[in-house]
């Protein structure tokens, strides 16, 4: 029996979100307008018909249009977020509640490397995990970014093949060029929701968040450097939205860290 942990369901998730966008990426077609794959059809033309329409009720504001479409879709999104954000602070809940006992099993089983003890070690950790009612590897987990997926990338390629963003400006900056100055402030917002994500964890929960929490803030700064400054702009105002909506869900679901604290030190009777 597969021993099941976050870490599986990470690697798990990770594979089937590659997958899509290797799958959406190939299914999205030229630039030109030309295609007529499924996901060009229904995602890339709806929402570049979507920007151009809202663009038109802004006296033709594009940047304005790109802020208030992806506030929609963010808005739009928000429901599913939290709720996988409330299962995600449920299950950390549990893992500090099942930390004694995880401990307690795993030293039970130190230096036993046979067949057998690994057999019982993964039995007891499952009946540990049916005991507080845990599930891992739950769809919930994973559905809400399986469900947002599609829809952020198919927005992401209609700001880059909507051919009347190009052609105007926005504040400073011409949407179809490079800008100096919106990478920076892109990844600076995106470094801000990685701090806030950190609110209320403990010093190892931060430190395992560390490296994969910066990735983010770097790649976006990365890739708008060489990106029309649309893409940045609009990565800025997601990233915006994604704080608040972390500090809402923070607000409403995170359980008070001295329960969690309380929870790991307590000790198994």
């Amino acid at each position: 029996m597969e021993k099941h942990s976050v870490f599986t369901t990470f690697k798990k998730t990770g594979f089937i979100l590659l997958t899509l966008l290797l799958l959406l990426t190939g299914c999205q077609g030229t630039s030109d307008g030309g295609s007529t794959g499924w996901f060009h059809h229904y995602f890339i033309d709806s929402f570049s018909f979507l920007i151009k329409s809202m663009a038109s009720l802004l006296n033709d504001n594009y940047g304005a249009s790109i802020i208030v479409v992806t506030l929609l879709i963010r808005l739009a999104l928000m429901p599913l977020m939290l709720k996988q954000q409330k299962g995600s602070y449920q299950m950390r809940e549990k893992m500090a509640v099942m930390k004694p006992e995880m401990d307690a099993i795993k030293e039970r089983y130190t230096n036993k490397t046979d067949q057998e003890s690994k057999r019982k070690q993964q039995q007891e950790m499952m009946q540990l995990y049916q005991k507080h009612e845990m599930n891992p590897l739950g769809a919930m987990g994973c559905l809400p970014m399986i469900i947002q997926f599609p829809i952020l990338i198919g927005f992401y390629y209609a700001i880059r093949t909507t051919p009347e963003i190009a052609s105007h400006t926005f504040l400073w900056f011409d949407l179809g060029n490079t800008d100096m100055f919106m990478p920076v402030i892109a990844a600076a917002i995106y470094f801000v929701q990685f701090k806030v994500t950190q609110i209320g964890m403990d010093a190892q929960q931060r430190k395992q968040m560390a490296v994969l929490g910066l990735l983010s803030p770097v790649m976006i700064g990365f890739v708008s450097f060489s990106a029309p400054a649309a893409l940045p702009l609009y990565w800025a105002v997601g990233g915006l939205f994604l704080i608040f909506q972390t500090l809402l869900a923070k607000r409403l679901y995170q359980p008070e860290q001295s329960h969690e604290t309380a929870a790991v030190n307590q000790p198994v009777k």
